[in-house]
């Protein structure tokens, strides 16, 4: 058993401070296994959201030593335990209590995005006909847990708090998984360059370094959405050709 001393960030509706604990841990503990200690032994009223300790349903997440990670994925060996390991809650979200965040404002964005539209059916029996290539270029982007770690090391949503007028990165993934399907007829590039704010967006690729489920969310998703922002509004010959049709 060894020592670690922890600064957890501790109060309500943002006003709070920090608060130190010291406990003992184990070979192969993870954060959150020490979090659960010090809440059992020593914070019994500490407010923590997790689920299946497992890094597959992305409750767990905070900001460990300043970085938005998985507590249940960050191993103590990992870090550097000759100092307090500060952990807080995500700062992109409003605090309710502890390490506990109101993410609800993702959801609500992800019911404003146009849904799945597929084309007709092109198969005698009434299926569709694609290819496994088309299918295989979605399937990263459907590896998501919505940990919302990507969502919350954004600058645009984090510093500069422009929830109104920008998506995140988790929904330019979730919309390139829409547009990038070889089925979907829906129409969301006018969309992605107005109200969900792309062009905010300076590919400094902080999302893809966060991303637990390692998608390469500014280079396989970000970058050609902003590409199809580009050749349908920022093209000269598209332009040329509208004005005459209009």
């Amino acid at each position: 058993m060894a020592l670690a001393t922890f600064s957890i960030w501790r109060g309500e509706a943002g006003q709070g401070k920090y608060c130190k604990y010291t406990t003992e841990f184990s070979e192969g503990m993870v954060v959150l296994d020490v979090i659960h200690k010090i809440q059992a032994e020593q914070a019994n009223d500490m407010a923590v959201r997790w689920n299946c300790k497992a890094g597959k349903c992305g409750s767990c997440s905070a900001e460990i030593n300043g970085m938005p990670k998985l507590m249940c994925m960050t191993r103590m060996n990992q870090l550097d335990l000759s100092k307090p390991v500060t952990i807080e809650p995500m700062k992109a979200f409003p605090s309710i209590k502890d390490l506990v965040t109101d993410v609800s404002w993702n959801f609500r964005v992800k019911k404003q995005i146009k849904k799945f539209k597929p084309r007709p059916p092109d198969a005698p029996d009434g299926s569709w006909r694609m290819s496994q290539e088309d299918v295989d270029r979605v399937q990263e982007f459907r590896k998501c847990i919505e940990c919302f770690l990507c969502q919350d090391v954004c600058h645009v949503l984090r510093e500069h708090q422009l929830h109104d007028e920008f998506v995140g990165p988790r929904y330019f993934v979730y919309i390139a998984a829409l547009e990038m399907h070889p089925l979907d007829t829906e129409d969301r590039i006018s969309e992605l360059a107005k109200a969900k704010g792309i062009g905010y967006c300076n590919i400094t690729k902080c999302c893809t370094k966060v991303c637990p489920e390692s998608i390469t969310i500014t280079d396989n998703a970000i970058i050609p959405l902003k590409e199809r922002v580009v050749d349908e509004f920022y093209d000269p010959l598209k332009r040329l050709f509208r004005m005459f049709r209009r």
